[in-house]
């Protein structure tokens, strides 16, 4: 918000606002943004008027207030004026959108992106280490055919991969900004081309710090103040990531289950003790972690849906709580994703002896052989095996099926893990 009254102070000096006032309302800015005035002048709690309008007046009365005092009057005599300079040329109606969306676009690309590409370079060097170990496959949680331990974690890279594109293609829509609607859409009290000088010089103040970021009016006004769709859409994405995720890491606590009495395929890091009774004990304490994140973001999700699905005639009236949970969700993935990264993926260790043993004692190992001997035949095998207790060779050699050649050339792990070569 604070920065929108800056940029407003600089883009009214055509329209008005004198200099010195422009000058005092920057200072003043300046002094909110560095926290040399500081937070506790804005008390106001999310559960406010839906459109945001104490928020604003909040904002633009500490403003003026302030740059009362620095042209030398005192707070009560309004030297600046909270509604007439400070908000000058705008509604809290458009401005506090806006501010949603401005606050939206930073968090993601400074804390929720760099969180997230970190997270995919971990698991990709965890692809690489672990491409040729080759272990058994689970489908419906039972013993499928086989795949190596990278395949099975280039699963997870692909997924947040694109859950990155999906991200940068929603917040593409974030990036344009309602201002110059004021109170309905129709951008009265303003002047024609009021909302793209407010983006030039919104962008310039971004340049001047840095930030690789481009903001553009929003071509049509009224759904910008009656809706929240860009950013509904977008916590939709976090959404379908937080499902990603918890997907993610629930597997990897499974494949660390045990030590003896689970899965045991992989070894996390041992963080801090597991058990305040067991000695000994260590748990998947990051997935759980980041499971109960994804968990509170999923159910934000159905709060923003709502949310924006309430937004009567004009004005969407839910915009506090719509950004609280965006900005909330933002930040419980950027610190689950970040935890994780470090704390648990950048440590996991592939148990190979585990992975091998179970591996030999899989039955779905049989599927080699349904292009040799068929279907109902390669069942019989398994059947008889699981049955008595005895490995797929031996099952094979004892209904006399095949031979044990021909059996130790045709099931071979590592000729499974991928499609035949063409002829």
């Amino acid at each position: 918000m604070t920065i929108i009254k800056r940029t407003m102070a600089r883009v009214n000096l055509a329209y008005g606002l004198s200099a010195d006032k422009s000058h005092a309302i920057v200072q003043v800015c300046d002094e909110v943004l560095s926290r040399k005035t500081g937070l506790e002048n804005f008390p106001l709690s999310v559960w406010q008027t839906g459109s945001g309008t104490q928020t604003n007046m909040n904002v633009n009365e500490v403003i003026a207030n302030r740059a009362s005092e620095l042209l030398g009057g005192s707070m009560a005599d309004k030297r600046v004026h909270p509604n007439d300079d400070v908000n000058k040329g705008q509604s809290s109606n458009d401005t506090f959108p806006t501010a949603m969306h401005i606050a939206t676009v930073l968090k993601h690309q400074r804390l929720l992106r760099p969180s997230l590409e970190q997270l995919i370079a971990a698991l990709t060097k965890k692809q690489d280490q672990f491409q040729n170990i080759i272990k058994i496959g689970r489908t419906h949680t039972q013993d499928a055919t086989p795949v190596t331990l990278g395949q099975e974690f280039s699963g997870y890279v692909s997924s947040l991969q694109n859950n990155l594109i999906r991200l940068d293609q929603a917040i593409k829509f974030v990036k344009l900004l309602p201002q110059g609607g004021t109170a309905v859409g129709t951008g009265l009290n303003t002047h024609e081309g009021f909302d793209e000088e407010f983006c030039v010089e919104l962008n310039k103040y971004f340049n001047q710090k840095a930030e690789e970021v481009r903001f553009e009016t929003m071509p049509n006004k009224f759904e910008g103040l009656a809706t929240n769709d860009a950013l509904t859409a977008y916590h939709g994405q976090l959404a379908v990531l937080g499902s990603s995720l918890h997907k993610i890491a629930n597997d990897i606590r499974f494949l660390a289950s045990g030590p003896r009495s689970g899965l045991g395929e992989l070894l996390l890091p041992a963080n801090e003790p597991g058990s305040s009774i067991m000695p000994g004990k260590i748990n998947p304490t990051q997935c759980e972690a980041l499971t109960m994140a994804c968990v509170q973001v999923i159910a934000n999700n159905q709060a923003v849906l709502f949310g924006n699905a309430n937004g009567h005639f004009e004005l969407n009236v839910y915009r506090p709580m719509v950004i609280n949970n965006v900005l909330q969700s933002q930040c419980l993935l950027t610190d689950g994703m970040t935890s994780f990264t470090s704390k648990c993926v950048e440590g996991i260790q592939a148990n190979e002896p585990r992975i091998q043993e179970l591996l030999a004692n899989s039955l779905m190992l049989v599927t080699a052989l349904n292009p040799v001997i068929g279907y109902d035949k390669a069942g019989a095998i398994a059947k008889n095996a699981h049955k008595k207790g005895i490995t797929l060779r031996e099952s094979t050699l004892e209904l006399g099926i095949l031979s044990a050649e021909e059996f130790d050339k045709h099931v071979r792990p590592e000729k499974m893990i991928g499609p035949k070569p063409k002829k």
